[in-house]
């Protein structure tokens, strides 16, 4: 049988930063998603879940330009990415040649309604705006902004993921040999209740997602896709230098809560510790030069820093 591989993609394999919003720069950057998928496919069962942030705040923006209509809460917006997304990304998979069958399953996940989350927003959706324009937006739509790099973005509660509930049904799709699309945009958010389940209004990050679900179906790996080519020491200083190999314990001061490389850090650590199994972290366009530890971070248990 095939080894199993989560794939976790970034905001940017979707959309580049200051790109436009549209249907054909999503479809034109889920091209090279695909060529990236087809080589891995060759030698794993692929598990995707992609980010949804750009997506889901564009959705909640429209929302609020309807005036004479309710907006809808964040977890259905992010069922409406899950769906929306799922679909342009099985579209362009199944054009490759050799391509195994993609199912796309719209995925929920459970929540603590006592997650100190809901009290501080961190999780960025949404465009970035100018920092000059942070009082008008937060007064106009009650939203909280926060900085983005030299930019600022709007901010929502981010609870972690306790357990994902179509786990089932994501086995069997994979056991029947298709490439599973799932968990997009880290889940739709709902808590227990007596009679099941109540959506809730935050996003749930997507490499903690990713996680979780990489531990739930004993992948023997997970591979979070980025922006940046590996995670750096020293970051923005002339000393920076790129970690090829790390443990747990090296990559632990990275995984700060800053809504960056932090819940990715997080995540990874979280998956090795308790799998035993690697973890990576790189660039979309590097992803089979990471898996050979050419390229990117590879993480794994009692590793020297390299």
């Amino acid at each position: 049988m095939k080894k199993t591989i989560v794939i976790a993609l970034g905001g940017n394999a979707l959309l580049q930063r200051g790109e436009t919003l549209s249907a054909e720069n999503q479809y034109r950057n889920i091209e090279q998603v695909a060529g990236v998928v087809s080589e891995l496919s060759r030698e794993y069962r692929v598990v995707i879940v992609h980010g949804n942030g750009p997506q889901v705040g564009l959705l909640a923006l429209q929302n609020l330009s309807c005036a004479e209509f309710p907006a809808y809460p964040l977890d259905v917006l992010v069922a409406q990415t899950q769906g929306m997304l799922g679909y342009m990304i099985a579209q362009v998979l199944e054009r490759r040649p050799g391509m195994p069958p993609v199912a796309t399953l719209l995925t929920r996940v459970e929540v603590d309604p006592a997650d100190p989350a809901f009290h501080t927003p961190s999780k960025f959706i949404g465009p970035v705006y100018a920092p000059e324009e942070q009082q008008a937006l937060e007064t106009r739509y009650g939203w909280q902004m926060k900085r983005d790099g030299d930019k600022i973005r709007r901010v929502v509660a981010s609870p972690h993921p306790r357990r994902i509930i179509e786990l089932t049904a994501i086995r069997q799709q994979l056991d029947q040999g298709n490439i599973v699309i799932c968990a997009g945009g880290g889940g739709t958010p709902v808590v227990a209740q007596e009679n099941g389940y109540c959506g809730v209004e935050a996003v749930i990050d997507k490499d903690l997602a990713a996680s979780r679900l990489a531990q739930a179906l004993n992948a023997d790996a997970l591979m979070i896709l980025t922006d940046a080519d590996a995670v750096y020491q020293d970051w923005g200083t002339p000393q920076a230098r790129a970690l090829r190999h790390a443990s747990p314990e090296t990559l632990r001061p990275f995984a700060a809560p800053d809504g960056a490389m932090g819940p990715k850090a997080e995540a990874v650590i979280d998956f090795v510790e308790r799998s035993g199994n690697s973890a990576y972290i790189g660039a979309l366009k590097d992803a089979p030069a990471i898996l050979k530890g050419e390229k990117g971070t590879w993480v794994r248990p009692e590793v020297a820093t390299a």
